[in-house]
């Protein structure tokens, strides 16, 4: 890794302490950006790359948890909350809403930098992940309409010929649309056509036991 290839967001009032953790940050090569209030960290233009949040729970214009809320919905690094005022109800509402961690100053420097790591590892999983669900979107895209009509039955079991009288198209027509359709989403079995499927949500209407009777 590269200071460049991660960085550190600190959101704490106490410009004291934003030194003090940024100067720590750096004595470990890692990147940190330090903002004094939720709505500087909001507006700064970041970097996108795998970071971690050192998010203070009392803020001068919100409280931390509040903006944890906030950001949930969008795309944000994983939170390591710092505060002076530990309390057990903070602290499961923090974790329960996918807080890495919550410290309670003063905390010690190793605390902090396992925390930290832990974020960054899970933000690059987490990108990890996007980046392939992605992958498999656009091929999904690129199947033709009667490619996206045939995957569902195939997943769902259905045997060729049951495919085909479904979409009333013949066995032979049926295994070329099949063969191009997974050629397509890069997979060489059922069971990898199954699991991207499943991470595209593809919903699946039939069954193939329940067709097994058919002709």
């Amino acid at each position: 890794m590269t200071a460049d290839d991660h960085i550190v967001f600190i959101v704490d009032d106490d410009a004291r302490l934003r030194e003090a953790l940024s100067e720590l940050l750096g004595s470990h090569g890692i990147r940190a950006a330090a903002f004094g209030s939720a709505s500087e960290y909001i507006s700064a233009d970041k970097p996108d790359v795998p970071a971690c949040l050192i998010l203070d729970v009392e803020l001068p214009d919100i409280n931390g948890l509040d903006l944890q809320r906030q950001i949930s919905k969008g795309d944000h690094p994983p939170i390591v909350f710092i505060t002076g005022h530990g309390d057990i109800p903070s602290s499961v509402r923090a974790i329960k809403h996918g807080a890495v961690d919550i410290l309670t100053k003063p905390f010690s420097d190793a605390d902090l930098m396992a925390a930290i790591e832990a974020a960054i590892a899970e933000d690059r999983e987490r990108r990890s992940a996007r980046a392939e669900l992605g992958a498999l979107q656009r091929r999904y895209h690129e199947l033709t309409p009667r490619e996206r009509e045939v995957l569902p039955l195939v997943v769902s079991g259905l045997l060729n010929k049951q495919a085909a009288a479904e979409l009333g198209i013949s066995e032979v027509t049926l295994e070329i649309h099949r063969r191009n359709m997974m050629q397509k989403m890069a997979v060489s079995s059922l069971a990898d056509l199954v699991r991207v499927a499943e991470r595209l949500e593809i919903p699946i209407t039939h069954s193939g036991r329940a067709g097994g009777d058919r002709t």
